[in-house]
């Protein structure tokens, strides 16, 4: 009996379908590099090191008893906290900067690589404690700004309040780290009950020209009466930056343009890095405008007969994160309060002063009059007595 042209064709296909699926198991199978029989063993001597502050030194070594041969070693690093983070690294050491004054933990583990295969080793963990002290002793709501000055030198200023739970004869004392560099405050400003709440260094080891870097605040105390927990916060230097005030503003009036120009703030970033807004207050109508400007120069059609005042304050724009506005710079008035019709007011002015006199020469008029009624009647009075 015949098979059928499409039996056949199926079954070939079947049979190419089988060979490739063949084909394939043997590959794996040779790329698995004797799966049954390689172990993965973890990292060993894992120590996790506070090297400076609010900085964690992660250190370990390749485990001893690992197969190396034709393999590619990389370890996975898991941070749980204070914030979550993972990564992968073929070294056998990591740095992380993290606030730590709840502690630090992290995990690793063996990466095992041969071809496109991927075998893992069971986690390594360690962690830090957090530091003693008594609860919500450790200073809240700390903020700082920084300022870039003539000089091109960077100050600092910190604010914070004590503790909830922190003695009255508590002492806060600040630290800063920037890169390299710690350094204590030397200038504190002190509360009603003697507490140190605010820091300033008028010069720091701050670099104003670099871009997005972490400054380390850490505040410790003591007390008589109980131990206070130390804080630490991340602040980025550029978010932080009180930014200085445009300088040099010029504004005037061409036929019925106000004409604005600028130069940027004191800084080492270049001038298209900066943002303005523009405040226009016209003194007539009460109207305010504010407008974004991405340049040093501005034109604006207005009505010259108004008068208005001008102020301009700048900010971080593409080079980095954006910081604080900028104070606005001094009021600069332009413009006259010049009258659209001024004949209607000087007739109103005539009208008014018209009908003044008009009323005082009546009121007047009307006293005398009430004066001689008065005199008449009296004389008439002393006629008639006998």
């Amino acid at each position: 009996m015949a098979v059928p042209v499409y039996h056949l064709r199926i079954r070939d296909s079947m049979m190419r379908v089988f060979l490739i699926l063949l084909w394939t198991t043997n590959l794996v199978q040779r790329n698995v590099p004797q799966a049954a029989r390689v172990q993965v063993f973890p990292p060993v001597n894992f120590t996790l090191t506070v090297c400076a502050l609010a900085q964690v030194l992660l250190h370990w070594k390749p485990n001893p008893n690992q197969e190396q041969k034709n393999y590619t070693i990389r370890y996975d690093v898991k941070i749980l906290s204070p914030v979550p983070e993972e990564y992968d690294t073929r070294k056998t050491h990591s740095i992380r900067t993290a606030v730590l004054h709840n502690g630090f933990s992290a995990h690793i583990r063996t990466l095992l690589h041969h071809n496109d295969l991927e075998m893992r080793s069971d986690w390594v963990k360690e962690k830090i404690l957090p530091p003693p002290g008594a609860p919500e002793t450790s200073v809240t709501n700390l903020s700082c700004v920084t300022r870039i000055t003539i000089s091109n030198t960077v100050s600092l200023h910190c604010t914070w309040l004590p503790g909830q739970g922190a003695p009255e004869d508590t002492k806060y004392f600040l630290f800063y780290r920037y890169e390299m560099y710690t350094e204590e405050c030397q200038d504190y400003i002190k509360d009603k009950w003697n507490r140190n709440t605010e820091c300033r260094f008028s010069v720091t080891h701050i670099d104003p020209e670099e871009v997005d870097n972490l400054i380390v605040i850490h505040i410790n105390g003591s007390s008589k009466y109980a131990a206070i927990k130390p804080f630490q916060q991340l602040f980025n230097q550029n978010a932080i930056e009180k930014v200085n005030v445009p300088r040099n503003v010029t504004v005037f009036l061409e036929q019925n343009d106000l004409l604005a120009t600028w130069e940027k703030p004191i800084s080492p970033f270049r001038k298209e890095c900066f943002e303005y807004e523009f405040y226009l207050f016209n003194l007539k109508s009460g109207n305010k405008q504010i407008l974004k400007i991405f340049s040093t120069s501005f034109r604006l059609r207005i009505d010259v007969t108004n008068r208005y005042s001008i102020q301009i304050r700048a900010n971080h724009h593409i080079c980095c994160t954006r910081g604080f506005w900028s104070d606005w710079s001094e009021t600069i008035y332009v413009g006259e309060n010049k009258l659209e019709n001024p004949m209607a007011w000087i007739l109103a002015v005539l009208c008014v002063s018209t009908c003044c006199t008009f009323l005082l020469v009546a009121i007047v008029c009307k006293i005398l009059w009430e004066k001689w009624q008065i005199s008449e009647r009296q004389t008439q009075h002393n006629n008639w007595r006998p």
